[in-house]
């Protein structure tokens, strides 16, 4: 069996060094009330580590269920190395909520994690269109999770830069509806995992809206690794998804 079989059986990029490979959804810390992984900094550092990915964006769960300000200390604090730190705000306060978000614009911090799903949010509360509406004007690059046919909508028409992180492949088409109309639309490579889901994104809108995610360490990342190696993208488009669509949506943002 040649390395590279080999490389791609564990679950990692073939001819992409780790340095280059950067994952857009990566979590430190546990939810209260389910089984999983250990989720502290040295246990997640070494599970990247072992499948090959050098950095990316990194969140502390604590701020998204219980305290911004301690979660968000929490993320700055890792020092994990290649990891960018991201804050979220609390969207069960429409008012704190904006002010978080200009005290981290004012910081040069213009990178954001909203947790929807985890903080009952619906896509019409008025607080999460207060954000994103603050978050176009002051060039954020916001992480959204939850069903893309749903959460759309308060980021379409304003120019917002957004990645869909849990963009199902079920789900695939309705995102490349949105996303030819709305240049500021990428997806998460996490979920989609159909035979054609990467290659289909790719024809449709482009290999610059694809990027590696994989919830690391809640998930496992050897599987959106092994389809993007496997995929019939060309090398120069897998080094897009694998990093590179990420270090540009990251210039000036960090």
């Amino acid at each position: 069996m040649t390395r590279e079989k080999t490389t791609e059986r564990e679950g990692r990029l073939p001819g992409i060094p780790p340095a280059q490979v950067l994952d857009v959804d990566v979590l430190i810390g546990r939810y209260p009330d389910r089984p999983g992984p250990p989720g502290d900094p040295a246990s997640v550092r070494a599970v990247l580590d072992e499948h090959g990915i050098g950095g990316g964006l990194v969140c502390s769960l604590r701020g998204a269920l219980f305290d911004v300000d301690a979660g968000d200390a929490e993320t700055l604090a890792l020092g994990l190395p290649g990891m960018h730190a991201v804050s979220t705000v609390d969207l069960r306060d429409g008012l704190r909520a904006e002010r978080t978000l200009d005290r981290l614009a004012e910081h040069g911090r213009r990178v954001i994690r909203l947790f929807c799903e985890e903080q009952h949010i619906e896509p019409d509360f008025p607080a999460l269109w207060r954000v994103a509406r603050l978050a176009a004007e002051h060039d954020f690059l916001v992480l959204l999770g939850g069903d893309v046919r749903r959460m759309w909508r308060p980021f379409a028409g304003i120019g917002a830069c957004v990645v869909f992180l849990d963009t199902h492949f079920y789900h695939l088409g309705d995102f490349l509806l949105l996303a030819r109309d709305e240049p500021g639309f990428h997806t998460s490579t996490r979920l989609l995992n159909s035979p054609d889901g990467l290659e289909l994104v790719a024809a449709e809108v482009g290999a610059e809206r694809l990027l590696l995610g994989t919830r690391s360490p809640l998930y496992e990342p050897a599987v959106p690794l092994l389809r993007l190696s496997a995929s019939g993208l060309d090398d120069a488009q897998r080094s897009l998804v694998a990093g590179a669509n990420l270090r540009r949506l990251l210039e000036g943002r960090t």
